[in-house]
This record gives C-alpha cells, structure tokens and sequence, in this order.
C-alpha cells in the first residue's frame, strides 16, 4: 500500500469515527450548566439585552450587530451575512444564561432598536483593522499558507531525512467594508507576510553545529477578500523570494546559487457546503519570474478541509474541533506534476469557528520542494504545532 492510500485511509477513519459519550454530552452543555438555576430565571429581558450586546461588542466587535431580547428569546440585526460568521455568533448567543431561543431578523432594524446604534456607526460604511476573524478563511494544508508552526519531518530525500520547518507569517487587515455591492458582504484589503525556513539536523556533510539552515521562503502580498453567504474570495499579488541557508552555502561550496523570484496573482474561491465542509479552487498566474529560475506562467490550486465533532471546554473556556486538509496544486513550471499535502489534527479557539487557532497535527507531503529545491520531489512526514487564523 502506498503513502496516499495510508493518509486517505486514515481521513476516512477520522471522518467515519462516532463521537464518544463524553463528546455527545460536551456538545449539548452550555454556559447556563454553570450558573445557579436561581440567578437565571431572575434576569429580566433588558438585563440580558444589556449583558449579550456587551459581550458581542467585546467579541464581534467590527460586526455592528444589535440584539433585542423579548421573552428571553434573543433577536439579532445587522448579522454579517456570511454562514460561518452566523454560526459562531448565534452559538455564543446561545450559551448564554437565560436565553431560551436565537433567531436572525433579516430586512430593516425596526426603529425602537435602531435608535441605539451609534452616530459613528452611521457614519462609517466599515471599520479599520478588525481583528476578529477573517473573510477568506485560510487554506492550513497550504505548504506557503502564512501563519506560524513548528514541525519535525522525517522520510525526506531532498532537503534531509530528518529535518525541522519553521515559519512565522499573518495576515494583517487594514479595512473592511461591510454591505458591500448587491450579495450585500464584506470586502477586506489587507498585507500578507510570511517567511519559512527548512533545517537539517545532523546532515553528514555539515562542518559546524549540529543544524543546517537549509533554505528560506520569503512571501508578501496584498489580499483583497470578499465574503457573502455560503462563499469567499480571495484575490491576491505576492512577490514571492527563496534564499539557501548560510551553513548549507558553507557545507557546500561548489553548488551553484540560482535566484528564484517572482511576482504573481491569484485568485481562489471558496464554498462552505456544509458548517463543518468547504472546497476551495483557483488558478495563479506568474507575472514575472528571474531568468536564473524560470517558473513558466500558470498553476492551479485546490482543495478541501472538514470538521467535525467539535466540543466546547468550559473549564479553559475553549472550543475544540478535530479537522482534516487536503492541498492539491498544479504548476506548469514543473510539467503540472501533482504537488499534495494532507493534514489530520485538532485546533482549540476561543470562539467557535472563527477567530485565531491553536492546531496540532500530523502531515504528508508529496510534491513540490522549497526554493531553490522547487523543482525536485520532496516526499515525506511530519508532527507538529501551529497558531493562525
């Protein structure tokens, strides 16, 4: 059986697996479990109106959401119309002591819950640097997606049989417009930064020290997201620059330093089939590559992740959700040879579903290598930890 039948066959378990007892009941707890049953059947409508639009102003503050309390029952205007966003917003409602029932209001806010918006909020069509969450959510089995993570690999031939990969990268929003054009989302611009970096651990040929800087990706671009519903988009330019280590120039004399360099577009698509399923497709164009490197002109990029039987941990005040990820890219510049990674792990939020995530996980990679190495087939495993959108 070959390394893509053991990974798929190891999804399938994860995806097939039936949540235990202790999952079924965490799933159905809520806040209201930790709080005397006296304290809640004696807050009032307007005590729970004030608490709920306190907390969603802390924690969905860029969202401009009002909520009005009638009967316990909680009402929301000015949802962002985005079905990820809805769903972390209306369980966090929920959890809330008291509250009975949550519900949506689409269409125009009626004028007794109108008059509490602020003049500012009238005034400005978006907010500047949200913080939050983001419109176009990241693609983590993607091997440049930014972020930070720390992971040991073994299996690998090219770069070293065993070997640590190292990157820290974000995505930094400056603006987002909400309402925007007639699907009635958020359009985002922001910049995007990342660097990675590959090291050798105990290569025969090394001279000094016990790790060998290998090689070193530098990324950068400027991301315009859009969101609405079920989809989003992103649009992207990013210049794109791959370095050899020092010690590995140093090991290694006679080895000739190319420049790979280049500046590119792209544009992905993504589709939220179910709450816990989302594909994501689209093609990149190089507009400019270094004649020392030549990287042809196109490539194409896809895939899909999934989550399922997420939990909620009071104690640490944490959601937890077990995901799985499938990377698949195309790139002319190496004869549209498939280049895959797949990775099965957990991630802990502090809201459901949206917001920052600390992930644990185990990968394989099959594909494309790093820098100037891009061109060589990298296969191999890896463990490790990362922290990003």
């Amino acid at each position: 059986m070959n390394r893509y039948a053991v990974f798929l066959s190891l999804l399938c378990g994860a995806l097939s697996a039936s949540p235990s007892e202790k999952e079924i009941v965490a799933e159905y707890l809520s806040r209201a479990d930790q709080l005397p049953k006296g304290h809640i059947e004696e807050s009032d409508d307007v005590y729970l109106e004030g608490y709920i639009q306190s907390l969603l102003n802390s924690h969905y503050y860029e969202f401009n959401i009002i909520v009005q309390v009638l009967e316990n029952t909680a009402y929301l205007y000015k949802v962002p119309n985005n079905r990820m966003i809805k769903r972390s917003i209306v369980s966090f409602v929920s959890d809330v002591p008291g509250i009975s029932d949550v519900q949506i209001v689409e269409g125009p806010t009626p004028p007794e819950v109108s008059k509490r918006e602020m003049k500012e909020v009238n005034q400005i069509g978006g907010v500047w640097f949200p913080q939050t969450t983001v419109l176009f959510q990241p693609l983590i089995a993607d091997p440049r997606e930014t972020q930070y993570y720390a992971e040991y690999r073994w299996g690998d031939e090219t770069l070293g049989t065993h070997t640590v990969g190292v990157a820290y990268g974000d995505t930094f929003p400056i603006y987002r417009w909400n309402n925007v054009f007639v699907f009635g989302g958020a359009l985002q611009i922001g910049i995007q930064a990342g660097a990675w970096s590959v090291f050798n651990l105990g290569a025969e040929d090394m001279i000094n020290d016990w790790a060998q800087l290998v090689n070193t990706d530098y990324l950068i671009g400027i991301p315009l997201t859009y969101s609405f519903d079920n989809w989003s988009f992103r649009l992207r330019i990013y210049h794109k620059s791959d370095h050899l280590g020092d010690e590995f120039i140093q090991d290694h004399p006679d080895f000739e330093r190319l420049n790979p360099s280049m500046e590119a577009i792209d544009f992905i698509a993504q589709y939220q089939i179910t709450d816990g399923l989302r594909p994501y497709l689209g093609p990149g164009v190089i507009v400019r590559d270094d004649e020392t490197f030549r990287m042809d002109w196109f490539y194409i990029h896809y895939g899909i992740e999934g989550r399922a039987f997420g939990q909620k941990f009071f104690r640490h005040k944490l959601y937890g959700t077990p995901f799985i990820a499938l990377d698949f890219q195309n790139w002319q510049a190496v004869d549209w040879r498939l280049s895959f990674s797949g990775m099965i792990g957990y991630e802990f939020s502090k809201l459901q579903g949206v917001g920052r995530k600390f992930r644990f996980y185990g990968k394989y990679h099959n594909g494309y290598s790093d820098g100037q190495f891009f061109k060589e087939t990298s296969d191999f495993w890896a463990a490790g930890f990362s922290w990003g959108f």
